[in-house]
């Protein structure tokens, strides 16, 4: 029996599906997939890809943490963000991940550093989504990795 998979944030509703052969995610302790029959679990996500795979086909998602639940071929996931991968602007998330590299560099005293890394692992993580959509369509780069 496949999975059943739902994705939410606070603002909507980012997946619903049904027939899902896995869920891969950023599991607190690492990556975890889940498969049909998967036994109960919870579990806090960090901020990183999940991969779905569906009928053969992979979609990422970037997340920015969160909780999973899965029970009874259930998986659950209540996310503070969850992006689609036609939905990341890789142009600003190269900013955002700039500018959180540029404030850590910088050493202000008045800079929240857990916010900044925050920040910067949010943007680590779309990066990471882009980048594998990418390689999975024949012809295409992934965009330009700046050294840092």
């Amino acid at each position: 029996m496949p999975l059943t998979l739902e994705i939410v944030t606070p603002e909507r509703i980012v997946l619903s599906e049904e027939g899902v052969e896995s869920v891969t995610v950023p599991g607190a302790d690492g990556e975890l997939t889940l498969l049909p029959r998967h036994a109960a679990l919870m579990t806090g996500l960090k901020p990183g890809p999940l991969t779905v795979r569906k009928g053969g086909v992979e979609t990422d998602i970037a997340l920015s943490g969160g909780f999973l639940e899965i029970k009874e071929d259930k998986v659950t996931i209540l996310a503070d963000t969850a992006e689609r991968s036609d939905e990341i602007d890789s142009a600003r998330v190269e900013e955002a991940r700039e500018r959180a590299r540029a404030l850590l560099r910088e050493h202000q005293a008045d800079v929240n550093i857990a916010a900044v890394m925050a920040s910067l692992e949010r943007a680590q993580a779309r990066l990471r989504v882009i980048e594998r959509q990418q390689r999975r369509r024949p012809g295409s780069r992934p965009p330009s990795q700046p050294q840092g």
